[in-house]
């Protein structure tokens, strides 16, 4: 491998979706679209739970600093590909893949703590109501974001610098609308056996870990919801988890196609199509599943818009 001609990298080509040129404009206005969704859906919850006093739980907390992350993630990657489809360039430059990389990984590490989180909370508001306050006190939520914060920038700092001590060949072409891990590493020639263990021990970290905690969360909320005398309470407690449990199957249901894809076809594109299931879908669809499925919320939303139109 190391005997190959290896030239230093200036810049990558983003293959992206498709490149048929008649499909460039439907791509770019399908996901300029997606794109002024997801930050419009993401503000106005941000806006809501601000502007709320009676938002100000440690439940909007968490969605607040949810949908911060959802349009960090978003901004990632859906700008960069809009503008190379309208410039019909392909092209990003070396820092600026290492730098979307790394925002990428940032994101979505911080997203499946949060929701992390979010499940802990809601088993500790079902389970222990008498404590709730206690436990989940403002230092503490504070404390949890911060730290998932703090673990997620250096996992991505890490997987950055590695893939700067990569070396690559003539082939700088990915087939990706976006600067993904995965296939930086299958296009450089480089050995990336410590890559490949720094991945698997990540992905435990930040899938696993956080699978493990939500699952812990809701037996005992599923166990403790049963128990219940009232089935008016037992509704209210199952309804209570109903959008956090909507934004997790989706999430991880989509990682988990994304994963699938990648392991039983050789399609670059099919992989594609999945990391837009992945990176792009659930952030924008986050925002409807609160809002629509969340009574307070509905009525901040309300309260929010009605102030706006006054003021206009």
């Amino acid at each position: 491998m190391e005997a190959r001609n290896q030239t230093p990298v200036l810049e990558f080509l983003l293959l992206g979706l498709t490149e048929d040129p008649g499909l460039q404009p439907l791509v770019f206005s399908l996901f300029l679209s997606v794109y002024l969704v997801t930050i419009l859906g993401n503000l106005l919850i941000i806006l809501a739970v601000s502007s709320d006093c009676h938002l100000h739980t440690p439940m909007y907390f968490f969605l607040f600093s949810l949908s911060l992350t959802d349009i960090g993630l978003s901004t990632s990657t859906v700008p960069k590909m809009l503008v190379n489809i309208h410039a019909e360039d392909q092209r990003i430059s070396y820092p600026g893949c290492i730098t979307q990389l790394c925002s990428v990984l940032v994101f979505s590490g911080l997203e499946t703590c949060l929701l992390s989180a979010m499940a802990y909370d809601r088993y500790v508001a079902i389970c222990h109501p008498l404590r709730y306050a206690l436990i989940m006190s403002t230092r503490v939520c504070v404390s949890l974001t911060l730290f998932s914060l703090a673990v997620s920038i250096l996992n991505g700092l890490i997987h950055s610098m590695l893939v700067l001590r990569l070396s690559f060949c003539t082939e700088i072409r990915i087939p990706q609308f976006f600067c993904e891990l995965a296939q930086i590493l299958r296009i450089t020639c480089s050995d990336t056996l410590i890559h490949n263990i720094v991945i698997y021990v990540s992905t435990c970290i930040f899938a696993g870990v956080p699978v493990l905690g939500i699952l812990f969360s809701y037996i005992h909320i599923v166990s403790s919801i049963l128990r219940m005398p009232s089935s008016g309470r037992m509704h209210k407690g199952f309804s209570t988890c109903g959008s956090h449990f909507s934004v997790v199957t989706l999430l991880y249901g989509t990682g988990l196609g994304v994963y699938i894809s990648s392991a039983v076809t050789d399609s670059p594109r099919k992989t594609t199509v999945a990391s837009v299931m992945y990176c792009v879908v659930p952030q924008m669809l986050n925002p409807f599943i609160y809002s629509l499925r969340n009574r307070d919320m509905k009525e901040a939303l309300r309260k929010l818009l009605c102030r706006t139109a006054s003021l206009l």
